[in-house]
């Protein structure tokens, strides 16, 4: 029987002159990099696709089973000769349908990381493109679990890890006489093979496998099947993901008030290196009530929303000595913003948000924390990795959860190139900051997140009003004087109570306090006890405790007896004996008050330390203006004037159709063939010499040296490598070095 002949190689520029304008566009979508700038000739296409760098960049794009086929090439050593699509197909076996191969090598093809159609090529630089040694895969052992690998690990001796450590930490293959079958078995090599820690290549070579390095950087390990794993491992209604969903924006808004109101009243200092210090972070954190972590992720979306900034709030501390993180003008209008813009604008920024806030509290390289609002934490990959999961979320059923570690193994499938960042602790952290800005519920896809993705911001808007609970217009007065509040207010009610009370707890159904010290606020800020009688009348859907009417008439009585003014200031009362036990109080004495007449008395320092020195005494006194009338002279809250410029993620812009369309129409006029006599940029010529090295073919070079001679030399390319061709040159019986961006032209030998 005879055999079918070898295929036939046919060079990548070649295969890609002979491609539709259609799959030449579709190309050029695929791998933008190569359409900026436009390249020459096709030629200069083909040379620009197999170089390194674009290599890497289309295979970023890639997931597993990908990958998978480009390494069986690459151990059928496609780089150099063609391979037969039956010969890959039989390679991967049943680790994969031949359908699925098939469709895998349609898409490869549509990148040109393979080209050719029975028989099959890639790139010399191919093996670039994999976050694995070629064979690791395609050739491994998947059947032995984490556990085992890592007690194996556990078990050996310091002899054996240092070797582990020496493969991982540089090539993952070592060549070593003790891989051979008589190597004496007491030694390292034969142990860690005898382990299954090491795999034998030949007689002379060993490799580390992919697992087995993974386990040791401390990675969970994988992926090991061609098939993608499922992730889901919960289900629930959409109607219950979208509650939940809605439930962690009402929180997040309220945290992100509390927290303008915070920094508004105290602005926090910058450090020098920039971001919040450990100690204003914690400090910060106690006076929110908000824990550190999640403070942190407050932080960063409100600097990247424009609502804080750094700089010099008005007014100024009284010890201003550098920035300080304020409020900006624009917190004023995010507050008078419906709910649903509010969170669209929340959800929006942290999509995009150029930093990690999952890292804060950890310590970095140099063994320093993270800090909140700091350079530290900037990371232009973050984005893509928060779409990447958002988009496997967006392809699984309605209410589909999913945890981190389910989460991180089909991720690393989709992105094996982005392991590193996708363990389950980083996905951990992506997750619980998708809940907090109401992307997920329950681990599962909101519908207004659903709504967002698609680049449809006010739709989002619309979809964020439809689950969020409609605000209430009613509390509950409790016995003990709290307030239960069942769900959102109405915001100016929420004003009106927030004047009156305190916020006890957070949550789904906050909780206020009314003590004698907010019905004193609230007296300071100009509300009468009559009113405050009618608005708990009015709201509350329980009759108003007796003891909250008596508290509120209480207060009201000895609230304002005594008056300050200006002198500086002047305090007045009209009760003489009042008046004459206040002056007394020890509280007092720095303040140089003199009494004028017995309801009357001055002071030369500012009415505010007057005030906060009464109150400090256990008085309840009240500013008041020219006409007698009670004013609230609290200090008003700090903003910084314009917020600093905030680094925005900005996605690589892509050309447009009619763009594309009018590259390819260029390339198809320019005069291509391979090894054509023509000016070639460096980029070409090494691909070209690279191509005739491969083929072990003699060219002809147009060639100009240092003192400017043109010449054409027949050579015969043996490797191009850091800009030089070594090349023989039969004239002088010897090889020679050229300078490849000498270089002018290249031509077959054989040509003419």
């Amino acid at each position: 029987m005879t055999q079918p002949p070898a295929p036939a190689a046919v060079p990548l520029g070649a295969w890609l002159a002979e491609r539709s304008d259609e799959r030449l566009i579709r190309l050029l979508e695929l791998r933008p990099d190569l359409a900026q700038p436009a390249p020459g000739s096709i030629a200069a296409l083909a040379a620009r696709a197999a170089a390194r760098q674009s290599v890497k960049a289309a295979t970023d794009q890639l997931d597993f089973l990908h990958l998978a086929v480009l390494d069986a090439l690459l151990v059928l050593h496609a780089e150099t000769a063609p391979v037969p699509v039956a010969k890959l197909v039989t390679l991967i076996g049943e680790r994969a349908t031949e359908q699925s191969v098939l469709a895998a090598l349609d898409d490869l093809r549509e990148r040109a990381l393979v080209w050719g159609e029975g028989a099959l090529r890639v790139s010399a630089e191919a093996a670039a493109g994999l976050p694995w040694y070629p064979g690791q895969v395609i050739l491994e052992d998947v059947s032995r679990p984490a556990p085992e690998i890592a007690d194996a690990i556990d078990a050996l001796d310091e002899p054996q890890s240092e070797l582990l450590n020496r493969l991982l930490m540089g090539s993952p293959v070592g060549r070593t006489r003790d891989a051979a079958p008589g190597a004496p078995p007491d030694r390292p090599v034969p142990r860690l093979l005898a382990a299954g820690l090491l795999r034998q290549v030949d007689e002379d070579t060993v490799i580390l496998p992919r697992h087995v390095g993974q386990v040791l950087r401390g990675e969970e390990p994988g992926p090991a099947h061609l098939v993608p794993p499922d992730p889901v491992v919960s289900t629930t209604t959409a109607a219950d993901t979208d509650a939940s969903a809605a439930g962690a924006v009402l929180d997040l808004i309220r945290e992100i008030e509390l927290v303008l109101e915070t920094l508004s009243a105290t602005p926090v200092p910058e450090l020098r290196s920039g971001g919040i210090g450990v100690r204003e972070a914690k400090r910060l954190s106690k006076l929110t009530g908000i824990d550190e972590q999640r403070l942190g992720l407050v932080l960063e979306v409100c600097a990247a929303a424009g609502l804080i900034a750094s700089g010099m709030p008005d007014p100024e501390p009284p010890d201003s000595s550098g920035p300080y993180w304020a409020p900006t003008v624009a917190a004023d209008r995010f507050l008078e913003t419906p709910t649903a813009a509010r969170w669209q604008l929340l959800a929006s920024t942290w999509l995009d948000l150029p930093a990690r806030p999952g890292l804060i509290g950890s310590r970095g390289p140099d063994g320093k924390p993270y800090a909140a609002l700091s350079d530290s934490l900037h990371s232009t990959a973050a984005p893509l990795d928060r779409r990447l999961l958002l988009e496997l979320l967006a392809e699984l059923p309605t209410g589909s959860g999913v945890d981190a570690r389910h989460a991180a193994q089909a991720l690393i499938w989709r992105r094996p190139r982005w392991a590193a960042r996708l363990q389950p602790g980083p996905v951990g952290h992506l997750l619980s900051e998708a809940h907090a800005v109401g992307l997920i519920g329950r681990g599962a896809l909101s519908t207004p997140a659903r709504v967002l993705l698609a680049d449809s911001p006010d739709a989002a808007i619309d979809a964020m009003t439809k689950v969020l609970p409609p605000p209430i217009d009613h509390f509950l007065v409790q016995a003990d004087l709290t307030v239960v509040v069942p769900g959102p207010l109405q915001r100016d009610l929420a004003e009106q109570l927030a004047t009156v009370a305190t916020v006890e707890s957070a949550g789904a159904a906050m909780v206020y306090r009314v003590s004698e010290q907010s019905i004193r606020h609230a007296l300071d800020a100009g509300r009468t006890a009559g009113g405050m009688h009618s608005f708990f009348e009015k709201h509350s859907k329980t009759p108003v405790p007796q003891g909250l009417t008596y508290l509120i008439n209480d207060v009201a009585r000895r609230h304002g007896q005594l008056r300050v003014g200006m002198a500086s200031s002047f305090v007045r009362c009209e009760d003489p004996t009042l008046l004459a036990s206040a002056m007394a109080a020890p509280a007092l004495e720095h303040l140089e008050v003199r009494l004028l007449a017995p309801t009357v008395a001055v002071s030369q320092v500012p009415i505010a330390e007057v005030l906060a020195a009464l109150r400090r005494a256990g008085f309840a006194p009240a500013a008041e203006d020219s006409s007698g009338t009670i004013v609230d002279i609290r200090q008003r809250g700090a903003r910084v004037p314009a917020p600093q410029q905030h680094r925005a993620f900005r996605s690589p812009p892509k050309p447009n159709q009619d763009t594309l369309a009018a590259v390819v129409s260029m390339l198809r006029r320019a005069d291509f063939a391979p090894f054509a006599n023509l000016r070639l940029d460096p980029a070409v010529a090494m691909a070209l010499l690279q191509q005739a090295a491969m083929e072990n073919k003699d060219v002809v070079i147009g060639y100009v040296d240092a003192a400017g001679v043109a010449t054409q030399r027949v050579v015969r390319p043996l490797g191009v490598n850091g800009g030089q061709l070594v090349a023989w040159d039969e004239t002088q019986g010897r090889p020679r070095e050229f300078a490849v961006h000498r270089v002018t032209s290249v031509m077959s030998a054989d040509a003419g």
